[in-house]
């Protein structure tokens, strides 16, 4: 498993150019089957936790994979319905009434999407700091493996696709999950997850060179079909150790007789309350989190694209506008791009987007034609794959050079993986930027003033550029300054001053002279102070 990662590097190094579709389409295609089976359960679990129609969480897969991987600017990125808008989603149809009523806030949501592409505040994401995007792909990593351990032990006490600590059900939370299926495991489950870790390993480790036949399957396809079979095989010999459909064991995917049994189905938005001002709020929230969520998903990608591409970020938040708009149109769930699916698409060998369209048309033909036989499908499988995927994220090494590295990187890294952790995304990339923004505060804020005197001749140095960050260092060094003295303020080395500093150094020299300072401006001209602005030094 740890050698997946520096796999993909390699093989990107060794080609020498970046991906051409027809040369790639072949490695797209068994990513999308990978992605494809792992976001089936998802789509349907997070549906199941907003309250809403199973359908409309597929709807907004194929939407997601289709639609919004065509738009994209993000070549591996995978977007579909997400954890983090399943309470959002949740709630407003709890405040509004009905599902009909979210799917109208959430065309609004797309709508607002779009105008921000316009606006281009994609730009926002790029001010993220590298060490709380390391934090948000190894928290992912981790809350996946805590999540799914239940699952592979054969507990399903949460819908699958949940990513925060505190579950809904039995007030369960992450870890206390885990303790209670240590107490009541499934053995066909654990038969199930195990087998499949190892055929993972093993896949990964190539220990068959022999055999060419096994590199041109996705492992994560083997170990489904090899589930499905020991599900049904063990389940009918011994019916003790049979896995239950009823209690959640399989996948569970509506059936539909015909595509036009399925489009009846579709639910439309309740445009009656568009003037409604609870829809707009829902709409804005909608909008800000699936935006928030989905870039800094973005953003996480890129650092595991083996080709190094960086997204357009303006590009990405348009295409999901967008998808939301037709999502929401068609009867499906509000979407953004997801960490979970777009790592599983990087690490089976995903290269363009055809991977993402592909696997987004596989959704829409298996809830058309197949569904019965994705129902054969044991989740225990399915969190196998996601376990293994959780830990490449937030593998070992990545903690362990974090952890030598010094601080202003390290602290916001393990801020964010505790907060994603224990809460969930939004908080912890809070969390992780508000302590990066420490650190910045502090670099931005060390030795910014010299202060220097001989007898009552002073002089004030602005040594680098001065924003309000370094109000508290001017104020003390200013009332260091004793009456009567002869201040001289140099601002030579100042490229940029900020319209707060430039208030109190204006503040001051009004002030000088009732207390007996005679002030020297040097090379600060009082009009660029008062306004802020950039401004070429001046000998």
């Amino acid at each position: 498993m740890a050698n997946s990662s520096a796999q993909l590097t390699e093989r990107s190094d060794s080609l020498g150019h970046l991906p051409r579709p027809l040369e790639s389409l072949r490695y797209d295609l068994a990513s999308a089957v990978v992605v494809f089976l792992v976001a089936v359960p998802l789509c349907l679990g997070i549906a199941l936790a907003s309250g809403a129609p199973l359908i409309s969480g597929l709807i907004s897969g194929i939407v997601g994979g289709v639609l919004v991987g065509a738009f994209s600017g993000s070549h591996l990125s995978v977007s579909g319905p997400a954890a983090g808008l399943a309470v959002i989603c949740a709630g407003g149809i709890r405040d509004l009434g009905s599902f009909e009523g979210l799917l109208t806030a959430v065309v609004i949501a797309g709508l607002i999407q779009i105008l921000l592409a316009a606006c281009r505040l994609g730009f926002a994401a790029e001010y993220v700091p590298n060490s709380v995007i390391k934090g948000v792909v190894a928290g992912i990593g981790l809350v996946i493996i805590l999540k799914q351990l239940p699952h592979a032990l054969g507990r399903h006490s949460d819908y699958t696709g949940d990513e925060g600590f505190s579950q809904v059900v039995d007030g369960e939370n992450s870890l206390t999950a885990i303790w209670l299926a240590l107490q009541d495991i499934h053995p066909l489950a654990l038969l199930i997850s195990l087998s499949s870790l190892l055929i993972l390993v093993l896949w990964d480790k190539r220990v068959f060179p022999e055999y060419s036949f096994h590199r041109k399957f996705p492992a994560p396809l083997v170990v489904v079909i090899l589930g499905s079979f020991l599900a049904s095989f063990i389940g009918s010999l011994n019916g003790t150790l049979a896995l239950a459909r009823e209690t959640g064991h399989f996948v569970q995917l509506p059936d539909y007789e015909s595509l036009q049994a399925l489009l009846y189905s579709l639910p439309s938005p309740n445009w009656s309350l568009i003037t409604s001002e609870q829809v707009w709020q829902l709409a804005i929230t909608i909008a800000v989190v699936a935006s928030i969520e989905g870039l800094l998903s973005v953003e996480a990608s890129d650092r595991i694209d083996p080709f190094r591409r960086i997204s357009s970020t303006n590009r990405e938040l348009y295409a999901q506008g967008i998808g939301n708009c037709v999502s929401g149109l068609l009867g499906g769930l509000p979407l953004t791009s997801v960490l979970v699916r777009s790592s599983a698409n990087v690490y089976a060998g995903g290269r363009t987007k055809a991977s993402s369209i592909m696997q987004g048309l596989m959704l829409l033909f298996a809830v058309v034609i197949v569904p019965q036989y994705l129902n054969l499908i044991p989740l225990s499988a399915l969190a196998a794959i996601l376990i293994h995927i959780g830990f490449k994220l937030s593998h070992p090494k990545l903690f362990r050079k974090m952890f030598e590295s010094d601080l202003s990187r390290s602290a916001p890294f393990f801020a964010t993986v505790l907060g994603i952790v224990f809460t969930d995304l939004l908080f912890g990339v809070c969390f992780g930027f508000a302590v990066g923004f420490y650190f910045v505060f502090k670099t931005n804020h060390h030795d910014a003033i010299t202060l220097v005197h001989e007898g009552r001749d002073y002089l004030l140095r602005f040594n680098k550029d001065m924003s309000f960050v370094n109000k508290a260092e001017l104020k003390r060094a200013l009332a260091r300054v004793p009456d009567g003295s002869e201040l001289t303020l140099d601002g030579t080395r100042a490229m940029f001053i900020d319209y707060d500093i430039a208030e109190i150094v204006q503040d001051f020299i009004a002030q000088a002279s009732f207390r007996g300072i005679t002030v020297e401006a040097r090379n600060i001209e009082r009009k660029d102070l008062s306004r802020g602005r950039r401004r070429s030094k001046q000998a």
